[in-house]
């Protein structure tokens, strides 16, 4: 009796799993397809290869030379931008109080300067040759009243201790007309070239301290360095920056033309030059191509720097990085964009 009931219960079983054979792989059964490659596109004669959509002269990250806190972001994302224009602003008092400081301090080396050219005053040359003739007099006088007490102390008139003061006198006079001569000379003869030139040193050393601290001010204004479009802002008023490393506060490209970067497998290059036509293909535009022209052509192979979706996509190949100039498109594709990039090789093919 067990016996029996086994087997029914096995030809049951059996009979639900046919029952099920039907649905498995039948008409209705929902098939992953097959992954899709830009390679399914390939014209004949034609390299296929993946890309990225960037701006002429590639995307820039414009950074700060110094560390600090923004006072301003002055742009923002979609702002057309010209060369040289402020982007951004780092708070500059501390900067500003130095150029202050420098430029005082230019200012008394630059006076220091004239005053050394220039030589002593018109009134110090007066007073330095009056002096002289005070001296001149005193000393006549001193000359005229040794000359007197001589003969009086020879007859006895006069003591030896009064004619040997009267000679001192005579020889003090001397010596102070000497020096009030040498004043004079000096005065009249101006500064030395050695005093012109050290001060010169000094007033060329405080303008080049003056032109250091002025520059460090002018590195608190961010400026563009082309004229462009504003793709990307990183950091907004308020927030700090550094220098090391450097800390990206905008990024900027000029899309006035747009070009493909394109990684061309190393079995490829051979057939690579400048001047051949492309075209991309992006998935946001189904059925669209965006012609361009090949301007640039690598002389390096490298690694991959672009990954599709395709599971089977080597990544262990080398590759050369080719740049494709789009035609003006109807629409401007965003940069940064992943694309297929044909190049066509075959001459009948770029008329396509």
């Amino acid at each position: 009796m067990n016996r029996k009931l086994l087997l029914a219960l096995a030809v049951l079983a059996i009979g639900a799993g046919a029952a099920t054979l039907p649905m498995i792989g039948g008409p209705s059964a929902q098939t992953p397809p097959a992954p899709q490659t830009f390679r399914a596109a390939l014209p004949a004669g034609a390299i296929a290869a993946p890309g990225r959509v960037e701006p002429v002269g590639e995307e820039r990250d414009i950074a700060a030379e110094l560390r600090g806190r923004l006072a301003a972001v002055l742009v923002d994302e979609g702002d057309k931008v010209e060369e040289g224009q402020i982007l951004a602003e780092i708070v500059d008092g501390e900067y500003r109080a130095r150029v202050m400081a420098m430029r005082g301090l230019v200012a008394v080396r630059e006076a220091e300067l004239a005053r050394a050219l220039a030589g002593n005053r018109a009134q110090e040359r007066r007073e330095a040759a009056a002096m002289v003739r005070e001296a001149q007099a005193a000393l006549d006088q001193a000359r005229i009243d040794l000359a007197r007490r001589e003969p009086l102390a020879a007859q006895g008139h006069v003591s030896r201790e009064a004619l040997d003061k009267t000679r001192s006198d005579v020889a003090a006079a001397e010596a102070r007309l000497r020096a009030r001569r040498e004043r004079a000379d000096l005065l009249d003869a101006g500064s030395r070239s050695e005093d012109v030139a050290v001060v010169r040193a000094l007033l060329d050393q405080a303008r080049g301290q003056l032109a250091e601290a002025e520059a460090f001010l002018e590195k608190t204004r961010v400026r563009s360095p082309i004229a462009g479009l504003v793709l990307h802002r990183f950091k907004r008023s308020g927030e700090g920056v550094s220098d090391q490393p450097p800390t990206p506060i905008v990024k900027i490209g000029d899309i006035s033309e747009l070009r493909v970067r394109v990684d061309v497998d190393e079995t490829d290059v051979g057939r690579i030059t400048v001047g051949q036509r492309a075209f991309v293909t992006a998935d946001a535009w189904p059925g669209r191509r965006f012609h361009g022209t090949v301007v640039r052509v690598g002389q390096r192979l490298g690694r991959k720097t672009l990954r599709t979706d395709d599971p089977t996509e080597r990544n262990d190949t080398k590759i050369l990085e080719t740049l494709v100039a789009l035609d003006p498109a109807e629409i401007a594709l965003p940069t940064g964009l992943r694309v297929d990039a044909f190049i066509l090789t075959a001459p009948q093919l770029a008329s396509r």
